[in-house]
């Protein structure tokens, strides 16, 4: 194979190597090419491997790296072995066991770091140890109670540890290193220009009208529940058409001090806490590295580097850019990285580093050197080096890409920068066969699948060989991109169906599949053989009905296959075994088996049967969300289903951008953590807690409240991810959505095409299990129903003019959002509606609440089971809400027993209380209330529709 040429630029970045350097790697112009060759050639020019720190992103990557430096030098890899090509987590880890011992010292802690320190990467194991430090920390300190009785979700404060250690802020035992502290102040000046900025006039057709900062406080007490000495919505807004100037200090200067010694205790113990348990987390390998270099002068003058190279610098934390920078010996001091492809805020990059660099290189120096001199070269001289010659993609796709960076994300979004502002990639291709195109469907699952069928050896959507010839595509050359995981799994769901094959890669919510949920069931029959949540799984799984279930659980009469199933699996010597055997059992032989064994064998040692400890593994998994990387891949030819982060730094022939959704890309709504780090505001509570009316109560912070409308939401960063997408593409690029696109889909310059699908499933036959009978006794009655069970159905026949129940999942959805104070914007008249409706009630709101109604039929308990859309609930009464899209009311008389059923659950929780059930039709803003069934007309009721839920039913099994 011909050895590839360096173009001009990449051949000025090769043979720099003296001075400072930050190469601008737009997407796809050879970056890990020039950077080996680079490496390779100071290796030629005399430096020896020990000489050079290159660090990157990924141990593949820095392995990746190896192995092309191998391929330009004299050197082996086994004498590259050693040498200082890794990652930062992995350069502090081997520098603290080598040299840290006495790290903690330099923070007055006691404790010390040893040869067998472990590096816990789990993040669901970390949490769970930290639930247990912050067990004993609530013991030993009452007098943080008013603080950590804000918390709905205590191991939020992991996270802000996490985030305090990226941006450098580290605790001593009796206060901040390096005078952090100011840090968590914040920066006022900083904030009164935001502050300004949010509060200027708009101008109107007929002049000034108010600032985005006085009508994004508009509401201002609606939902919540201020202390005493808060303003009142009239007293802040009492000014037009901004609001008064003074509100800015006056909503920023707030005293902090109880809550900054609480985060300083925790922070400082639970480092103390992770030491003498004998674990380092990433956040704590990077401190204690940079404590170490930072005190010990002369460790850090012998262990620097004649030249530092850092990759992907665009995904670099604050505390690594200082990291670097102590490591330097000389001004040789190369960064590489593309702002444009920055997508990793969620884990504390800042894209400042490499937008704002020659700026962070002086601060950061002038910080570093503050009493003593670290940084001992000058840093005033930086040459820019900007790669655009793009080996991937073609003109008009790489044309295309530079809108991703400006179009608005919301509605109402505007965004300052135009495409004449973003640098352009040059091509290296001069062919331009790209199709370009965008398609919605209301069944986008489908839609996507169908046009990848229409690709498929396509003469249209011709793809380029190895040697630059046209062919037709493959499954092989497609793949599908998505924001979300959930999303890919439903479309690989999908294909499975239909029996086009996909390759999930990426991560994946393990303890969320259907091995994970099953294997959880017979753990916790393990644990407890009378295990009712174990055994509803399980017999749910094989098939049998609620009634059976319950009936089963009552009279404990389980299935004798099952039992004997139960008795083997006891025999079985370690939780992996038992994995292993379930999944036998179940014809579970997959990628998710085989992850979920080797997990299990690995957290547990492959030995314990600790049952108990694997159950709150799981759930704790379960609660976290956690992921694990899962090559789901079915061989041979089959299209590639990613999320966008799994997929950067990767190319396809063709990619197809999926589920660019409102709500989905962006997501909607934030975190609702109660205690935050965000600048330039520094540390706030959301939540405070009082006893100012006598009895303990959290409230609002109004200041917070005030804080956040100035900062508002940054959607730079999904534009960003929306802009590696679409470079990853060689050939071909297709947009998705469904029935509700995302601005950011249709803010992009392309007519979308609507896609009726006609794909349909294959019934592919499926390998059945063994059956694990039992009998029951026939109930008169189902034991179980749904509200809507009791409504007859024949009154929603022959309409002409319904809208669907994908048009009215939508409307819930979006009330749901807003009700719950997500920052959801309406979008058609239906959601206006809903949102001036909610706007204008007074109360306490719920969403989305669980209602069971027993109800005695003959000698028979029914419970009956539904959702209430919306409570509103205050001191003097209880209203109950049920949106409905009809656009008609000839349906009301169904409703009311919907309504009723909801009627008696909630008057049983509230017996003081009135309450009013009502139906708020979407359509036409109308309220209606109902009058409710009595519980004896419900039975009734239950009673006549006896003989159509009741019918043939097929014989239970596992399938």
């Amino acid at each position: 194979m011909t050895e590839p040429t360096p173009n001009a630029r990449q051949r000025e970045l090769i043979e720099a190597t003296e001075g400072i350097h930050v190469v601008d790697a737009g997407a796809g112009t050879g970056k890990t090419f020039a950077i080996t060759r680079r490496y390779a050639n100071l290796l030629r020019e005399g430096y020896e491997p020990e000489d050079v720190l290159l660090v990157t992103f990924t141990n593949n990557a820095a392995t990746e790296m190896k192995e092309r430096v191998v391929a330009r030098c004299d050197y082996s890899m086994s004498a590259l072995r050693d040498a200082p090509i890794s990652t930062f987590h992995s350069f502090c880890h081997n520098l603290l066991l080598e040299y840290g011992a006495d790290a903690p010292s330099y923070l007055d802690i006691d404790d010390q770091i040893t040869g067998s320190t472990q590096l816990l990467e789990n993040e669901v194991i970390e949490a769970d140890r930290f639930r247990t430090f912050l067990s004993q920390f609530v013991d030993a300190h009452p007098e943080h109670e008013a603080v950590f009785r804000v918390l709905n979700d205590p191991t939020a404060l992991l996270e802000l540890i996490r985030e305090l250690a990226a941006k450098g802020v580290f605790p001593t035992v009796n206060g901040w290193y390096r005078d952090g502290e100011v840090s968590l102040d914040g920066d006022f000046e900083t904030f009164e220009k935001l502050f300004a900025e949010a509060n200027g006039p708009n101008e109107g057709a007929n002049g000034a009208t108010q600032s985005d900062l006085r009508d994004s406080l508009s509401g201002f007490e609606r939902n919540r529940c201020f202390l005493p000495d808060a303003p009142s919505e009239d007293e802040l807004r009492d000014s037009y058409p901004s609001i008064d100037d003074r509100w800015a200090e006056e909503a920023f200067m707030e005293d902090r001090e109880a809550l900054k010694e609480f985060v300083h205790d925790v922070y400082v113990e639970y480092i103390q806490f992770a030491l003498r348990r004998n674990y380092l987390n990433f956040s704590f390998l990077q401190l204690f590295a940079f404590v170490l270099l930072c005190e010990d002068h002369a460790l850090r003058e012998s262990v620097a580097f004649k030249q530092v190279m850092v990759d992907e610098f665009q995904d670099t934390s604050e505390i690594q850019f200082k990291l670097a920078l102590l490591l330097a010996e000389t001004d040789n001091f190369c960064v590489v990285g593309d702002w444009k492809q920055s997508i990793y805020g969620f884990q504390y990059a800042a894209v400042e580093n490499i937008r704002s660099f020659e700026r962070r290189l002086r601060e950061y120096k002038r910080e570093l050197n503050g009493e003593h001199k670290r940084v001992d070269f000058p840093v005033e001289e930086v040459n820019t080096i900007p790669l655009r010659r793009n080996y991937r993609s073609t003109q008009s796709i790489l044309d295309l890409s530079r809108h991703a960076l400006t179009v608005s994300a919301t509605g109402s979004e505007s965004v300052d920068r135009t495409v004449k502002d973003i640098d352009g990639l040059e091509a290296d291709t001069d062919r331009e066969h790209s199709t370009i195109a965008a398609f919605t469907s209301e069944s986008e699952h489908e839609a996507i699948l169908d046009r990848i069928e229409t690709i498929v050896d396509n003469d249209a959507y011709a793809v380029e060989d190895d040697s630059g010839d046209l062919r037709t595509p493959s499954y092989d050359d497609i793949a599908v991109l998505t924001r979300t995981r959930r999303f890919g799994r439903e479309l690989q769901t999908k294909a499975d169906e239909c029996a086009v094959p996909v390759a999930y890669e990426g991560g994946v919510k393990l303890f969320e599949t259907d091995q994970a949920i099953l294997l959880l069931a017979w753990l916790r029959i393990l644990d407890d053989e009378d295990s009712r949540r174990g055994w509803a799984v399980v017999l749910e799984q094989a098939g049998y009905t609620l009634a059976e279930v319950e009936q089963i659980l009552e009279t404990g009469a389980y299935p004798d296959a099952m039992v004997a199933f139960r008795e083997r699996l006891t025999a079985r010597e370690s939780v992996g075994a038992i994995a292993r055997q379930v999944f036998d059992r179940y014809g579970y032989d997959d990628a998710y088996a085989s992850s979920l064994v080797a997990l299990l064998q690995d957290v547990s040692d492959g030995t314990t049967r600790n049952f108990g400890g694997m159950i709150r593994f799981i759930e704790r998994s379960l609660d976290a969300e956690a992921t694990h990387e899962i090559d789901d891949n079915p061989g041979g030819d089959s299209i590639t289903v990613q999320t966008i982060h799994a997929a950067k730094g990767l190319e396809h022939p063709i990619v197809i951008v999926a589920n660019v959704n409102r709500y989905s890309f962006p997501p909607s709504g934030g975190g609702d953590d109660r205690i935050r780090y965000e600048d330039p505001i520094g540390l706030r509570q959301t939540k405070l807690s009082s006893t100012a009316h006598g009895r303990p109560h959290l409230y609002d912070n109004w200041r917070y409240r005030v804080l956040s409308a100035c900062l508002g939401r940054d959607y730079d960063e999904e534009r960003r991810l929306l802009y590696v997408a679409m470079t990853r593409a060689q050939d071909h690029l297709l947009f998705s959505a469904g029935a509700e696109p995302s601005p950011l889909f249709e803010n992009l310059p392309l007519e979308p095409e609507s896609v009726d699908p006609e794909i349909e499933a294959a019934g592919i036959d499926r390998t059945e299990q063994t059956r694990l009978q039992v009998s029951i006794p026939e109930p008169d009655v189902p034991a179980g129903q749904s509200p809507h069970a009791l409504m007859d159905d024949r009154v929603f026949e022959d309409r002409d003019e319904g809208r669907g129940i994908e048009f009215g999942n939508r409307i819930h959805d979006f009330a749901e959002r807003y009700a719950a104070g997500e920052g959801v914007e309406p979008a058609g008249e239906d959601e206006h509606r809903v949102r001036d409706f909610i706007d204008e009630l007074e109360g306490e709101l719920h969403v989305e609440e669980d209602a069971y109604l027993p109800v005695s039929v003959g000698e028979q308990e029914v419970t009956i089971s539904g959702v209430i859309d919306l409570l509103c609930v205050t001191d003097e009464q209880v209203e109950i809400v049920d949106y409905k899209t009809d656009l008609t009311r000839d349906a009301e008389d169904e409703y009311r027993k919907q309504l009723s059923v909801y009627y008696h659950v909630v008057q049983r929780l509230y017996p003081d209380r009135p309450v009013s059930p009502s139906i708020f039709y979407t359509a036409s803003g109308e309220r209606v209330t109902v009058e409710p069934h009595s519980m004896t007309e419900i039975s009734g009721l239950i009673e006549r529709n006896r003989d159509d839920t009741i019918g043939e039913r097929e014989e239970p099994q596992i399938r």
